[in-house]
């Protein structure tokens, strides 16, 4: 029987989630729904400011049929189908398909989604330049006075954005999917009546145009598909976001609002480039009447405000991710809203990136110059993810080998189209994204190498345990008062070599004693019912294990909580914790790190957060011991 109460909250919970596609507006659909300020502007200039009907109608039709193939089909109908208990994003479809090692076996998908991963961090310091860039560059269109003022405006308006991450975007969150509303609202409008003004651009539909386009351009051809793939660089946010979010609301944007406003404005925009033939400047606030060129660049200016931030938020996603997954070294993230989640601020990724974005901005200076940049990183996070689909269709949906081949083959044959067209971009700044993520996959990699090297280290004979657990049976250690906790790296052996350590040194244990071993999982959220396991080892010695999702924000003491079920002289709230602090030095002879990724480890292991930060303890009863360790 369902009481008063109880219907009222789960009508209200379904009001919530009938408005969940508006959120999605604003916080999925920044990237995708600002693409129209530059897309066309850079195809122009691929085939050099000239347009015939034909010639438009195959660019139409091939960013028509792109965004049909890649976002509606690929990414909306199945690659959110792949998630990971909720969660999506390339590191959760990594972990998906049982890939998070570089051991045999797992390496080359591991590779893949890791390789994915870093360079979405490539894209994520060129996308808030490229858009702020192409929205504040829109008053060019009505004077050239304010020219000079471009830059340095839209440098102050980064350093605000990436200021203002520090407060989260709860306050301003609710804010953010009316008014990507009202730009969707106003670029669809505003594409209709250049639809209005020459109605032959809706047989674009036709893929006969793209087909003929594409056989008749020559080398110009791979030079339009560079600047046509700039309108689908926000897809993979579609499949990052998923996990805030669900399905269905992603979806339900996407179709009934995004879609149709992207398709309105890039055909009002062609339809534009076949009436004047020439196009010099943005054909996007070309459209606009002369009285709406401000207010336009305006609402242009938060809508891509809007858009960086989701793709700086996507970033600490993935950077939280990837550091409970063990390919990144602890850092101080903050919860920014007790409501939302995702909504999390990392400072140390917050100010590299305002750093980089911002020299970007500076050093390439206008946005159609940074667009030779823009879309390398991208292109290849999608060629990746549609291989990773393919191990997903087959061990995951068990699809046959046949249809697989068939699904995937169709997407590859559009990603490789793209991959090659934005290589051909290498020389006009393609290769920093490419550099960035591949700086990034090199400290991923020998984070991972390196503490798996540690553990090696730490592994000590079954002798010293045994000894140490003869002489608690016999008495010979003198119990003090009190509870330790020792935080451990291990579940492999009885007695955890932190204690070993500690007993050989301070020659007592406390009366409770708690080895404890924390483990992320493979999926985003572990259950209440599964986070704490312990095992008996001795007279007030345990082992226990505490497990999270590797989205979960660790919360050692609240975790524990269970433990006084067991004992309740275990005091999780006011016992001591013991942590290892190690110094990484070279081992001689033959170190298991090459020369030069070795003090890289060292300095990312020595700066690594502490556990106090990363697990919620209270400084006061945090004791770390400090360790020489060789590798």
């Amino acid at each position: 029987m369902h009481t008063r109460e109880t219907v009222e909250a789960s009508h209200d919970q379904r009001n919530h989630d009938n408005w969940l596609w508006l959120t999605a507006l604003g916080i999925v659909y920044g990237d995708l729904g600002t693409s129209p300020l530059y897309t066309l502007q850079t195809v122009a200039q691929a085939v050099g400011g000239r347009f015939t009907p034909e010639s438009a109608l195959g660019v139409l039709s091939l960013i028509f049929w792109t965004l049909i193939i890649t976002v509606s089909v690929k990414y909306c109908a199945l690659v959110m189908r792949a998630d990971n208990h909720g969660a999506g994003g390339i590191i959760a479809l990594m972990s998906l398909v049982g890939a998070n090692s570089l051991r045999w076996g797992a390496r080359t998908l591991t590779v893949m989604g890791l390789l994915g991963a870093a360079l979405i961090y490539g894209d994520g310091v060129i996308t808030p330049a490229i858009s702020v860039l192409s929205a504040v560059e829109g008053v060019n269109v009505a004077t050239d006075a304010l020219k000079p003022l471009v830059m340095p405006i839209a440098v102050l308006i980064l350093i605000a954005l990436f200021a203002a991450q520090r407060f989260g975007t709860e306050k301003i969150g609710n804010a953010f999917g009316p008014i990507m509303l009202l730009w969707f609202g106003v670029i669809g409008l505003l594409g209709l009546t250049g639809i209005m003004r020459n109605p032959q651009v809706l047989v674009a539909a036709n893929p006969v145009h793209a087909v003929e386009f594409l056989a008749h351009s020559r080398g110009v051809g791979i030079l339009v598909l560079g600047g046509v793939f700039l309108c689908i660089t926000g897809a993979e946010a579609l499949y990052a976001d998923m996990g805030h979010l669900g399905r269905g609301p992603i979806r339900r944007s996407w179709y009934f609002i995004v879609l149709p406003a992207l398709l309105l404005s890039y055909a009002g925009q062609t339809a534009l480039l076949i009436e004047k033939k020439t196009i010099s400047g943005n054909p996007f606030f070309q459209l606009a009447p002369p009285w709406a060129v401000y207010p336009l660049v305006v609402l242009a200016t938060i809508a891509t405000v809007i858009a960086s931030q989701a793709i700086i938020t996507g970033s600490f996603s993935m950077t939280r991710q990837a550091m409970q997954r063990g390919w990144l070294p602890g850092v101080n993230i903050r919860q920014t809203s007790d409501q939302v989640y995702g909504q999390i601020y990392v400072p140390a990724v917050n100010w590299m990136m305002m750093v980089a974005t911002v020299t970007i901005a500076v050093a390439f200076g206008s946005s159609d110059r940074l667009a030779g940049a823009y879309g390398t990183a991208v292109a290849t996070t999608m060629l990746l993810t549609t291989c990773l689909l393919y191990a997903a269709m087959r061990r995951v949906w068990h699809w046959s080998a046949a249809l697989s081949l068939g699904v995937a083959g169709v997407f590859l044959v559009v990603d490789i189209a793209f991959f090659y067209a934005n290589l051909l971009k290498i020389a006009e700044g393609g290769w920093l994204p490419l550099t960035f993520g591949a700086g990034l996959f090199f400290i991923m990699t020998t984070w991972r190498s390196g503490v798996e090297c540690v553990h090696e280290a730490l592994e000590q004979a079954d002798e010293a345990a045994e000894q140490v657990l003869s002489d608690v049976a016999a008495g010979k250690i003198p119990r003090v008062p009190g509870t330790a906790i020792f935080l451990t790296k291990s579940s492999s052996q009885k007695i955890a070599p932190l204690v070993i350590y500690h007993v050989q040194h301070m020659g007592s244990l406390h009366e409770r004693v708690v080895m404890l071993t924390v483990e992320f999982e493979e999926i985003p959220r572990v259950s209440d019912d599964q986070r704490c396991h312990a095992e008996h080892i001795a007279d007030g010695i345990w082992h226990a294990t505490v497990r999270f999702g590797f989205v979960e924000i660790p919360d050692l003491r609240r975790a524990l909580a269970n433990l006084k079920h067991l004992d309740p002289l275990i005091d999780t709230d006011n016992g001591v914790y013991f942590a290892a602090r190690d110094l990484i030095v070279r081992k001689r002879g033959h170190a298991a790190l090459s020369h030069w990724r070795l003090p890289l480890f060292a300095f990312m292991y020595r700066n690594s957060v502490k556990v106090v930060d990363r697990f919620n303890l209270p400084p006061r009863n945090v004791v770390e011991i400090a360790r020489k360790i060789e590798v």
